[in-house]
């Protein structure tokens, strides 16, 4: 039983930058210190008594060796381990920075304890040195493989008080405590990206709106139609101005499942430039709540940034749907110019993508139903008042697209009837 990995686990860490200290107080489950032989007593109570050497092993093996901390650009030199010693789950001490470093600089828990090992923790203290407390701090947290899903809270206490609070799940990688513009639209911009290429049901409705057109210019402006809505709803999203309910993201991800078959049925019947264009921004309202429910959980990394983290994002996610659509709309033509006549290829495409769709849709629908709909009478007049201004605002965005986009395909949409796909 020593060595299995604990299904969850929960890392507390403050860390504080006094003079030429940073000073790290965290608390770890120490089953979550696996490998490591510890002493037991009659029914699987821990031997409390002589622990502080393989405290230590277990602090520096579980934690200090799976943390890089970084001053301004450079990697902090190994810390010390000026304390470690089991604590109870019931011990409230973290809760604030002054008590966390009392209780972990304290003595230990009692010899005389009757503690099951599973339900010990280990507070540890680590000392780096720094060379001012005025430094703009990072941190590398490698401490995913403590549990099979580890949850890490970091609160940063700023020398003028000042308290920044984290949370992450697993391996996040570098994370700027205090980020600077340039890391925050680095970061942000990555996120987008990466976003985009590991969703699949966004690839698929992209597929579905650019099936049928060949041309340039009508799927550059579908495109940009899709961009302009989803950037709404991401932003309002992120704001605050979406419903806040538990059904609310099970929903839209049954609308968007929906998208996918709407449109893949639309190319199977005959899609018309003037309605995809207004499909891809209708659905694009849609998608963008998908798009911040990515990012609302990571705006805490943006610091004072949060306009550089919106538009960083929304940027990435504009680079990776041009990337993509750079590969897409060649690779359909050459695939209905040498293997399949247009429209017979535009129908198998388009069926395969909406039977994967549909099983979405039905999982998703199951899934929503598990939630209750319900809000009190004040809560339902904040809400109305939230997407009230968000359909104003795509509203207004919409009927000002709409006349520059016919300019844009004046011929084209001359062009445009159902059935005719060689746009």
């Amino acid at each position: 039983d020593a060595h299995e990995i604990p299904k969850s686990v929960t890392v507390f860490a403050w860390l504080r930058p006094d003079g030429s200290t940073l000073r790290l107080v965290a608390r770890v489950p120490l089953e979550a210190m696996r490998d490591i032989q510890w002493p037991l007593r009659g029914p699987g109570y821990l031997q409390l008594g002589g622990l502080d050497a393989l405290l230590r092993d277990g602090a520096k093996l579980w934690l200090s060796d799976n943390l890089t901390l970084y001053e301004g650009d450079a990697a902090l030199p190994a810390p010390r381990i000026a304390s470690a010693i089991v604590s109870l789950q019931s011990d409230r001490s973290f809760d604030s920075w002054t008590s966390a470093f009392a209780h972990a600089t304290g003595p230990s828990v009692d010899a005389a304890t009757d503690l099951a090992w599973q339900q010990a923790m280990v507070d540890v203290v680590l000392e780096y040195p720094i060379h001012s407390a005025d430094s703009r701090f990072s941190l590398d947290a490698r401490l995913g493989r403590l549990g099979v899903r580890t949850t890490t809270v970091v609160h940063l206490v700023r020398p003028d008080g000042a308290v920044h609070d984290f949370t992450w799940q697993g391996d996040p990688g570098l994370v700027h405590l205090e980020p600077r513009a340039l890391d925050t639209i680095g970061f942000f911009g990555r996120l987008g990206f990466t976003h985009i290429l590991d969703g699949l049901d966004h690839l698929l409705f992209l597929l579905c709106l650019v099936i049928p057109f060949r041309r340039l210019r009508p799927v550059v402006v579908i495109a940009t139609a899709f961009t302009v809505a989803h950037s709404i709803t991401m932003i309002a999203s992120a704001l605050g101005y979406a419903p806040g309910g538990l059904w609310f993201p099970p929903l839209v991800e049954v609308l968007i499942a929906v998208s996918i078959v709407w449109t893949a049925f639309e190319n199977i019947v005959g899609a018309r430039l003037d309605r995809r264009w207004q499909l891809a921004f209708a659905f694009g309202l849609v998608h963008g709540f998908g798009f911040s429910f990515a990012l609302r959980d990571s705006l805490q990394f943006a610091g004072t940034h949060l306009a550089a983290a919106l538009a960083a994002f929304n940027a990435g996610v504009e680079v990776a749907q041009v990337a993509v659509l750079a590969l897409l709309v060649p690779a359909l033509g050459l695939i209905f110019r040498r293997v399949v006549a247009e429209r017979m290829g535009t129908i198998i495409l388009s069926a395969l993508v909406a039977h994967t769709a549909w099983h979405w849709m039905t999982e998703r629908w199951a899934t929503f139903r598990e939630y209750r709909v319900a809000v009190t009478d004040t809560g339902l007049g904040l809400e109305a008042v939230r997407v009230g201004l968000v359909v104003t605002v795509a509203v207004a965005a919409w009927w000002a697209v709409r006349p520059v986009v016919r300019r844009l395909l004046g011929h084209d949409l001359s062009e445009s009837a159902p059935g005719r796909h060689n746009m």
